[in-house]
């Protein structure tokens, strides 16, 4: 093993009194002997699936030795597309990516609880399921000693994000690497760019907006087979014990966008939503538009926007406005700092830049090889999905929601009990509507 690996591995709890924990022993595996970084995939669905393709796409010697899903189907699905695609090797030869998976039916894990089994498995853990389940896994994979990579947002209510704060602080405590799914951090005109507002390029910022419209995502058709469990977390994007709505499952890339320029989080937030376009059955109980206003401890303001309806003007973008000058888009084409004399502050050449989900990875990967702790991503992304939490809570109740009174919420919309036969805790009425937000009536925190 390479020895800076080892050093690394045995500080973070995987390796004791010089032996390696090797749960993999039984397989034929050795990590004394290699430098084998081995992953478990949790959650199977496209993004699962595409951040496990961008790990064994980096340059290190990743194998996938475990996967975990509720659905064997999607699994199995998940699986087939992982053996099928190429990655580039270290001569930038085309090699299949079937080399660097070995997950046999022994390892494919499926059901609520497969989780705790595959991660068993691994040093490195990737998260994907629907972010409902984020904390109670992230929480498993740090007390079982693995690194993280977790798609954002990391929880859909504030005791799920109370959870992850507090497992942050333990993972960093064991110099666990964490790195979340918010890419636009590993994201080079993001990056530059930010760096130099930050830096005082175009003075204090004092305004700006942030834009997730667009025209929807997908959606399941109920089947007669179902049980309601299944239903929705077949249709997940549509419950907010599951997704948050789409404010906190989308949105909340710009929302952190908004956190980043400003390096701070809004003090409060108010603002209008509802179902103006997207009100079947089928859309569950979120809303299909939410606006608002995102209010900074120096009193500055950002406006938010995100929306769903088919056929309309679409943008994902952030545009900020400072003392100095502005930013008007990150595009990675149009990521430009301008004066108010028309002056050019600073223009990105996105000329050779690599996709920032590629990014993500290669620097989590790389960072494990080499036996170092550099990445502590949750707490940012939980104050950040917080952040989206409270935006839908103003949306939802209309009224002005503040930090403090947001964080403190009880209201916790996970189900009593997960098993297919159980019931979650939001149900259609005798016509298959299900209960939605009505502003001035709902009660929220």
């Amino acid at each position: 093993m390479n020895k800076n690996r080892r050093d690394f591995l045995k500080a973070s709890g995987l390796l004791a009194g010089g032996i390696a924990l090797n749960p993999l022993a039984s397989y034929g595996y050795n990590s004394q002997v290699d430098d084998t970084i081995k992953v478990a995939l949790i959650g199977c669905g496209g993004r699962g699936t595409g951040a496990a393709a961008q790990a064994l796409s980096t340059k290190q010697n990743v194998k996938i030795v475990a996967m975990a899903d509720a659905f064997r189907d999607r699994l199995e699905d998940s699986y087939k597309s992982l053996t099928s695609k190429k990655y580039k090797d270290a001569a930038g030869k085309d090699v299949p990516t079937a080399s660097k998976i070995d997950v046999p039916d022994s390892r494919k894990f499926v059901g609520f609880e497969a989780y705790k089994s595959a991660i068993a498995l691994a040093d490195v853990v990737i998260l994907a399921t629907p972010p409902g389940f984020r904390p109670y896994h992230f929480e498993e994979a740090i007390r079982q000693n693995k690194h993280v990579f977790m798609e954002k947002p990391v929880a859909t209510d504030t005791p799920g994000i109370r959870k992850v704060l507090e497992v942050a602080e333990i993972a960093k405590k064991k110099k666990l690497n964490v790195v979340t799914g918010l890419q636009r951090h590993y994201q080079a005109n993001y990056r530059e760019a930010i760096k130099r507002i930050q830096d005082g390029a175009i003075g204090d910022i004092v305004g700006g907006q942030v834009y997730w419209v667009s025209g929807g995502v997908w959606v399941k058709d109920r089947l007669p087979s179902m049980t309601e469990m299944e239903y929705q977390m077949r249709n997940w994007y549509y419950f907010n014990w599951l997704c948050g709505d789409h404010i906190v499952e989308q949105h909340v890339h710009n929302i952190d966008v908004a956190n980043w320029v400003k390096d701070g989080y809004p003090v409060s937030i108010q603002g209008t939503g509802g179902r103006e376009v997207r009100d079947g059955k089928q859309y569950g109980e979120i809303f299909d538009h939410h606006m608002l206003d995102l209010v900074y401890a120096d009193g500055s303001t950002i406006s938010s926007q995100c929306r769903h309806y088919e056929g309309t003007y679409s943008r994902v973008d952030e545009a900020f406005v400072g003392t100095k000058g502005r930013i008007d888009s990150f595009s990675n084409k149009g990521t430009v700092l301008k004066d108010y004399k028309g002056g050019v502050i600073y223009a990105h050449d996105s000329k050779g830049d690599i996709n920032p989900y590629q990014v993500e990875h290669d620097e989590l990967f790389e960072t494990i090889a080499k036996g170092e702790y550099k990445f502590a991503d949750a707490e940012r992304t939980a104050k950040s999905t917080m952040t989206a939490i409270m935006g839908r809570m103003a949306t939802y109740s209309g009224k002005l929601v503040k930090w403090d009174d947001a964080m403190n919420s009880n209201i916790n919309l996970f189900p009593d009990k997960i098993a297919w036969d159980a019931m979650p805790k939001v149900l259609p009425d005798q016509n298959g509507f299900y209960p939605v937000a009505v502003p001035g009536k709902t009660i929220t925190v």
